[in-house]
């Protein structure tokens, strides 16, 4: 029940926690940092999925599945890309466990040493380029454009369930080129998907930009990123698109003939979106109730409950409401006759508003009798009663009604808590009284960025793609800046 959720002005992360909780997300595993997603939590990854995948096959991408385990060696081919995850690996170093002859319980065997130490993958880079090397000859391979739905493990100290945790589900494409505009094409093309998706599926309006070099992907050429703001004026990343350029093509010695006869190396992108999402769409639109789904990602999107004192009247009821549920489910609307007994309907009510059905029924008896229902929808608490003629329609509209309002909510809200910052004191102030996007200038130092971050926490969260030029000075150092960049705290 949601009764005595804390409240987001209280205590944020307090109210995240319970909410994840409670709607029946997730809950934490006995193994520190990970995490076990409930079925209620999971099928909306899976929607999640099935959108992401259909968009991804419609732009002419293939699943494939790589190993789990790297050779190590692997790892310290590209000496970027090790050194942005080495801190990160679970290494694998035996294979077997034996009885302690001494009483202590299960020992790892000494003598089943691995030749070579395995980690257990935190990306898939390496393994994906040491594969393509194998199936890439000539410029008839390319391109080659591979996702896979996976899991990861980077070993993080701080976690929290969804947003940070040490294993999460993703996905991760892996593109092979014959030329770097193409491979460039890809990355932006990808990114607009992600946007895309954020958009219109999760109702989550986003900025897209490119990562400053410190904020790059570990053996990536350039970073393409899409940021959300949340509810507590914190930045979240949503996804990125890596343009890799031949940094990984070298690394693994990946050629192609092209048409001329001459060997060169091919020109690579990956791109990635996880189970954060999940931590995104719990953020961006819940409230102190619980759980605000855009109708295109909730489980259910409609829930019917009848209100009744005998048996004789349910069966009234559920006589003219099967109907209905069958022609929702026509038009491909997931919908729930909740007709048990085990709870009043006042229970009821409140259970799918904190699990966040987007549009809730109600009929009893004098609804039967005039031909009524009444409608509830869940972001504005709002309800009224209708006829029941002409209520399948009504429905479906409504549904497309609140994908757009909850996008729109979003939005105000996001233009809302974004400003702008012309020296160093008005960014601290606006950082520590409001939060939110801050558009300020910046020199295009890392040594700017590294001293903006140790001071205040916030980092440059993109250099948004439709920035436009702007001769200013840096709110640091005072040096020339052609545009704004976007400064935030950040998850």
């Amino acid at each position: 029940m949601s009764k005595g959720l804390p409240t987001r002005s209280e205590n944020y992360s307090e109210w995240y926690n319970e909410l994840v909780k409670r709607a029946d997300l997730a809950e934490n595993s006995p193994v520190r940092g990970c995490m076990v997603i409930k079925p209620y939590g999971f099928s909306i990854w899976e929607k999640m999925q099935r959108a992401l995948d259909d968009m991804f096959k419609d732009t002419g991408h293939s699943n494939a599945y790589f190993p789990l385990f790297i050779p190590k060696s692997f790892l310290s081919k590209e000496a970027d890309h090790v050194e942005g995850f080495a801190k990160e690996c679970a290494v694998v170093t035996h294979y077997r466990l034996k009885n302690d002859p001494n009483g202590g319980g299960v020992i790892v065997d000494p003598d089943a040493k691995l030749e070579e130490e395995l980690i257990v993958r935190p990306t898939s880079e390496t393994v994906i380029w040491s594969t393509y090397k194998n199936w890439i000859q000539s410029y008839r391979d390319l391109p080659l454009l591979i996702n896979q739905w996976a899991n990861v493990v980077r070993w993080e100290m701080r976690t929290r369930i969804f947003l940070r945790t040490s294993e999460f589900l993703w996905q991760e494409g892996h593109t092979a080129h014959a030329t770097q505009a193409e491979a460039i094409a890809e990355t932006e093309q990808m990114l607009d998907v992600y946007a895309t998706f954020a958009e219109e599926w999760m109702a989550l309006p986003v900025l897209r930009g490119i990562k400053t070099p410190n904020e790059r992907f570990a053996g990536a050429v350039e970073t393409y990123c899409i940021e959300a703001l949340m509810q507590d004026n914190k930045a979240l990343q949503a996804g990125t698109s890596h343009f890799l350029g031949q940094n990984f093509a070298k690394a693994f010695d990946v050629k192609f003939q092209d048409k001329e006869g001459g060997l060169e190396y091919v020109w690579g992108t990956s791109w990635g979106t996880s189970t954060r999402l999940m931590g995104a769409l719990i953020m961006a639109h819940s409230d102190d109730s619980g759980l605000v789904l855009p109708p295109k990602l909730a489980p259910i999107q409609v829930v019917i409950v009848p209100i009744y004192r005998d048996e004789e009247q349910l069966a009234k009821i559920s006589d003219r409401v099967n109907g209905l549920v069958k022609e929702l489910r026509k038009k491909g609307i997931s919908v729930k006759f909740d007709d048990s007994d085990a709870y009043k309907p006042g229970y009821k009510f409140a259970e799918y508003e904190l699990r966040g059905v987007p549009v809730r029924l109600a009929m009893g008896m004098r609804d039967f009798e005039n031909g009524t229902v009444e409608v509830a929808r869940r972001d504005t608490k709002t309800k009224e009663t209708l006829p029941f003629d002409g209520i399948v329609d009504h429905i479906a509209n409504l549904l497309e009604e609140i994908q757009q309002s909850i996008f729109n909510k979003a939005l105000a809200y996001r233009e809302a808590n974004s400003f702008r910052a012309d020296s160093y004191e008005e960014f601290k102030t606006t950082l520590d009284e409001k939060g939110g996007f801050i558009y300020a200038h910046w020199d295009g130092t890392a040594e700017t960025e590294d001293k903006i971050k140790e001071e205040t926490k916030a980092t440059i969260r993109c250099i948004p793609l439709d920035a436009p030029e702007e001769e200013g000075t840096c709110i640091y150092s005072g040096k020339p800046s052609s545009r704004r960049v976007v400064f935030a705290r950040a998850y």
